[in-house]
């Protein structure tokens, strides 16, 4: 893996986290959304898809589908990893609490990390380390206690989507110069090949098609399109990291918007979470900007 100047790699966080305020959309859209959950993934994986392959032609000015060959089986390892996200993690927030789902979904960077260890050598620093750990207690006092029923299955959704989330990050960050974007849009294709079975496509409301849509094209193919360009000029762990400020900003759209607040365990595991997160995302930035400052001086 090359190395890339202090300077991209502060454009690669930013970008990263405009790659999740698109996403913090998503518990917002799937609660107002009434299709059922199979045809709703079924149409936002044909307009996520689509948009993400319009936007890869765009940008390289040339028809994508020959760059297919390119993809090998890491590609479409990434293509598959992203299509399991995106079915469980809708899926967690239609059966348990959104907040529940995120703070879950939080631990995704440190899966990352571990994962980024195991396959490419790339060690964590202690910091890393010690925030990982302290998110997993978060986590736990979470889960302590939950029921059996649809919240757990919603929860372990969650589990699978941090998962595969930390797995796609890791094979992007390992294979950069494969386009990774016509794997993301592979990918929302696959979700839709794999919901087909279970829809209803031609029961969908006018409304709903067109909320599925804008949850398809702005919510996911652009925040799809920002963590791709980004995940070029950051480590799978700062990426997973960053793409995780989504985590307190999709239950709060849903909170204020909808007024669905957080259970009470909910509110004492995330926060420890949180508190794991952001003061590591903060280290991050500083190291980053120290890294700038030097390379200009």
């Amino acid at each position: 893996m090359s190395a890339v100047s202090p300077a991209q790699h502060r454009l690669g966080l930013i970008v990263v986290a405009a790659a999740a305020l698109c996403w913090s959309m998503g518990g917002y859209f799937t609660r107002i959304i009434g299709a059922d959950l199979m045809t709703l993934l079924f149409w936002r994986g044909i307009f996520s898809g689509s948009a993400v392959l319009i936007m890869y032609c765009l940008l390289e000015r040339r028809f994508a589908l020959g760059d297919l060959r390119r993809l090998g089986w890491p590609g479409l390892g990434v293509a598959f990893f992203s299509a399991t996200s995106m079915i469980c993690g809708i899926g967690a927030i239609r059966y348990t609490s959104v907040a529940d789902a995120m703070v879950i979904y939080a631990t995704a960077p440190f899966m990352a990390a571990g994962l980024a260890w195991l396959i490419f050598g790339e060690r964590s620093s202690r910091m890393t380390i010690l925030a990982a750990i302290t998110a997993l207690v978060g986590v736990v006092i979470m889960l302590w206690g939950s029921s059996w029923g649809g919240s757990m299955f919603g929860k372990l959704l969650a589990v699978f989507m941090a998962l595969s989330m930390a797995s796609f990050s890791v094979l992007m960050r390992g294979h950069r110069d494969l386009p990774m974007m016509l794997a993301m849009a592979l990918s929302g294709y696959l979700v839709s090949i794999f919901c087909f079975a279970f829809a209803d496509p031609m029961g969908v409301s006018l409304t709903d098609f067109g909320l599925i849509a804008i949850f398809g094209v702005v919510q996911n193919a652009l925040g799809l399109f920002f963590y791709t360009l980004g995940t070029k000029r950051v480590t799978a762990g700062e990426a997973t990291l960053l793409a995780s400020l989504e985590v307190p900003f999709t239950p709060l759209w849903v909170w204020l918007f909808l007024g669905e607040a957080p259970p009470a365990a909910t509110m004492l595991g995330g926060t420890i979470v949180l508190v794991a997160l952001f003061s590591h995302i903060g280290m991050e930035f500083v190291r980053s900007s120290r890294a700038v400052a030097a390379a200009r001086g």
